[in-house]
């Protein structure tokens, strides 16, 4: 159980300082931007918290002070979601609306740090076990300074649930609107977690024994500090990111349609453009060749395909529409090739009318339809 804690603190530890890096070397260019400076102070004070829980892992007594390292974990922790409200504000609302909740907000943690401090020293923190920080111990003191310690953590968590969502309706960039709907499951995530806290402290203090159950506050707080490192960086990462599956799904559709493209160019060369080659660095371009030459050799078929044949194997088909669509045309389009290469012109063919393409209105929709068509032409030649 102790293996499970530590390494969920130390994914959590991780992030922090994954995306606190990758922040800061975008210092030259963004240093100016009064967001972007409120954003660092976030990841450092989000980094913080681990480093003095790593602290608290390790030796109970900091700067000679007994348990200082919990205290002030607690502290930069309740600093921390005071600024990821503040960068929430500075999302969505205008500046004048910014400042004055931006201060309501730095006075509400400044009070809720004094009172954390002074319920510590009121509840003689520095000379307890550090134990009794985690469960409560039945202390009152203790009790109290843990659930107050709880609550701070909660209710930001509860606000910006109840924000993220109608601004993230507003958000004009993509960008944005991804950040802030991370933000939103990140609420929840933590919410969670200091619920588990909650059930943790008083099931302790009540001296009921709820097993590995008390795991689930570790693994949403990791889940949670993960999907907030994520959302305080995906602003700059998020449109690389989104071109880079873009990219991979455009490359997925390039190889599934190339057994199709080969057949129809073996038995059709003139309908290349260019010689057939390797490289993929205009991917866009070569998707676009390709699906133009597998329609281009599929016309050239017209006069070999037999629209009154069915295709073979297709009463043993189970699917949906589209499917059993795409393997009749695949059917079809393997017997063409065939008719073709035996020189066969079926008396029903389709050259004297106009081709049945499949109506399709935008690129992505007609590259999606003759992925499935290609995807049952291998199967059938599979089944061959």
């Amino acid at each position: 159980m102790n293996t499970t804690k530590t390494l969920c603190f130390a994914i959590s530890a991780l992030s922090s300082y994954a995306a606190l890096v990758y922040r800061l070397s975008q210092m030259r260019r963004s240093w100016r931007d009064t967001a972007y400076r409120t954003l660092v102070v976030a990841l450092l004070l989000q980094c913080l918290t681990f480093t003095m829980g790593t602290v608290a892992m390790g030796n109970e007594r900091f700067l000679g002070v007994g348990n200082l390292a919990i205290l002030l974990m607690h502290l930069s922790a309740v600093a921390f979601v005071v600024s990821a409200q503040i960068i929430l504000l500075r999302w969505a609302t205008d500046a004048e609306d910014t400042g004055r909740k931006a201060r309501w907000w730095l006075v509400t943690g400044v009070v809720l740090n004094a009172l954390l401090t002074a319920l510590f020293f009121i509840a003689d923190g520095p000379d307890r076990p550090a134990s009794d920080f985690n469960t409560g111990s039945g202390q009152p003191l203790v009790l109290t300074y843990l659930l107050a310690f709880m609550l701070s953590q909660a209710v930001p968590c509860v606000t910006i649930l109840r924000q993220c969502g109608p601004y993230a309706r507003m958000a004009g960039r993509t960008s944005l609107r991804q950040a802030l709907r991370l933000l939103s499951v990140t609420a929840v995530l933590l919410f969670l977690y200091f619920l588990a806290r909650v059930v943790n402290v008083l099931t302790a203090a009540c001296g009921i024994d709820i097993g590995a159950w008390t795991l689930a506050a570790s693994v949403f707080s990791a889940l949670g500090i993960i999907t907030l490192s994520l959302s305080l960086t995906i602003s700059s990462w998020g449109a690389s990111a989104t071109r880079l599956l873009e990219w991979a799904r455009g490359y997925r559709s390039y190889r599934a349609l190339y057994p199709l493209w080969r057949d129809l160019y073996e038995s059709s060369p003139d309908i290349v453009l260019e010689p057939p080659g390797a490289s993929v660095s205009d991917l866009d371009y070569r998707l676009h060749r390709r699906v133009i030459e597998i329609r281009d050799g599929w016309r050239e078929l017209r006069p070999y395909i037999d629209r009154t044949a069915g295709g073979d194997g297709e009463a043993d088909f189970t699917g949906g529409e589209d499917s059993r669509q795409a393997f009749a045309e695949a059917a079809q389009i393997r017997q063409a090739l065939h008719a073709k290469r035996t020189g066969t012109i079926p008396e029903h063919n389709a050259d004297a009318r106009d081709f049945e393409d499949r109506d399709t209105d935008n690129f992505a929709a007609e590259v999606l339809w003759l992925t499935k068509v290609a995807s049952a032409y291998r199967k059938l030649g599979r089944a061959r």
